[in-house]
């Protein structure tokens, strides 16, 4: 009897410390989409560029990934099995907590953009991967990583419309990009999105419009990839 008790006892302990490790190990993600210094609200989503530019966004959405904590260069922590749909219409979307058993400290934070190609080959799936959230195109063309659209006065399309549904993991059009940024090993990281940034140099009285997988998806993915900071 009182060998039973003290196995409950330490059976408790276990657990407590067990989901504690658990609790102290949870790190906050907050993505924070801007237009140069501009934080981007859909409501209210018009720049200009300069006198001759003007550009709004309307739709903004994409897909991260299979975040990596590194100290060093080595890995110490992995979220696994899980797919976040970042949504800017959505604010919620922009935050979200993820659990990743950490061995030490880390200083370097890697996740992909985009979904990879065992996934999409996986058939339909629920929760941010769900197709009704509009970001899968069929089973052959597979997900939309990242998708932006909305209207620019450089654009020589109807309304000025622009639309980029940037996609593919069949060889030679995957676009899942891997996004790799320094950090300070904090329980909350804000990661910046400019989009801005990820423009400069898309002629948009040119090229207006991708919606399929093709090399010009995966030169846009790698452009938007790097648009990614922590400040």
């Amino acid at each position: 009897m009182i060998l039973r008790k003290i196995l409950l006892f330490l059976g408790t302990v276990f657990f407590i410390c067990d989901s504690t490790a658990q609790m102290n190990n949870m790190i906050y993600i907050h993505f924070a989409p801007t237009f140069g210094v501009r934080q981007i609200d859909l409501s209210d989503s018009a720049f200009v560029v300069n006198e001759n530019s003007k550009f709004a966004i309307e739709v903004l959405k994409f897909y991260v990934a299979d975040f990596r904590f590194l100290n060093k260069g080595k890995e110490v922590g992995r979220e696994k099995n899980s797919y976040h749909l970042v949504d800017v219409s959505i604010k919620s979307t922009l935050e979200f907590k993820i659990s990743a058993p950490l061995q030490k400290e880390f200083d370097q934070l890697i996740f992909n953009l985009g979904i990879d190609s065992t996934t999409n080959v996986s058939g339909v799936l629920g929760g941010d991967l769900d197709p009704t959230k509009g970001m899968y195109w069929t089973w052959q063309s597979g997900y939309i990583n990242f998708k932006l659209e909305g209207t620019s006065n450089l654009c020589k399309t109807r309304n000025n419309e622009f639309q980029f549904h940037l996609g593919g993991y069949q060889y030679p059009y995957s676009s899942i990009q891997e996004v790799s940024l320094l950090t300070k090993n904090d329980k909350s990281i804000t990661i910046k999105l400019d989009i801005e940034k990820a423009m400069n140099g898309i002629d948009l009285s040119k090229q207006d419009h991708i919606m399929s997988p093709k090399s010009e998806a995966v030169v846009l993915s790698n452009k938007f990839s790097k648009a990614f900071t922590i400040e």
